[in-house]
């Protein structure tokens, strides 16, 4: 270290900068840390999820946590295997659950906003255009990402899975 930056080498009559005076004397450094100003409270670090979307943090219109958005896949996915397994007694659904799991998410989500899963855990899906329907493509393109598992598990830091940022849409809470 340069002698010019040690402690106590400052021309007499003349007080060292703050910076080199906290840095170097101790005694001094105590004298400048009444004058720094801390915030009343620590900034906070996280912003409110959906924030970016416009979407309030909290309440009915906030974006749906990933643990209920999960209960409602559960409740649809087993609904689907149920109806399937209705037209393919005595022997089990196989495939045929997904076919019913995709017409069951596309007419609903089309004529109502909302799957029978997310009516039941008090979810809608939100569109990208106020008071609109979703159109049919949405819904098919959300749908098809959402079977394929992956991209719902791949989040952005509102907690929106990429089916939804592939089609402008989030799943909000309805109550």
């Amino acid at each position: 270290m340069s002698r010019l930056f040690q402690a106590g080498n400052t021309p007499p009559g003349r007080s060292p900068p703050p910076s080199l005076l906290a840095a170097g004397d101790p005694a001094a450094r105590g004298s400048y840390a009444g004058v720094m100003v801390r915030d009343a409270e620590p900034p906070s670090q996280q912003r409110a999820r959906g924030a970016s979307l416009g979407l309030p943090a909290e309440g009915p219109g906030s974006l749906a946590n990933f643990g209920t958005r999960i209960t409602a896949y559960v409740i649809d996915a087993v609904a689907a295997a149920f109806i399937a397994g209705l037209f393919t007694a005595p022997k089990l659904p196989g495939l045929w659950s997904l076919v019913s799991f995709t017409v069951i998410t596309i007419v609903s989500l089309v004529a109502f906003g909302q799957t029978p899963g997310m009516r039941v855990c008090g979810l809608r899906l939100a569109h990208p255009v106020e008071g609109r329907r979703l159109a049919v493509w949405r819904a098919v393109v959300r749908t098809a990402l959402l079977l394929l598992l992956i991209p719902a598990l791949l989040v952005d830091a509102d907690g929106r899975g990429l089916h939804d940022r592939a089609t402008q849409t989030a799943v909000v809470r309805d109550r």
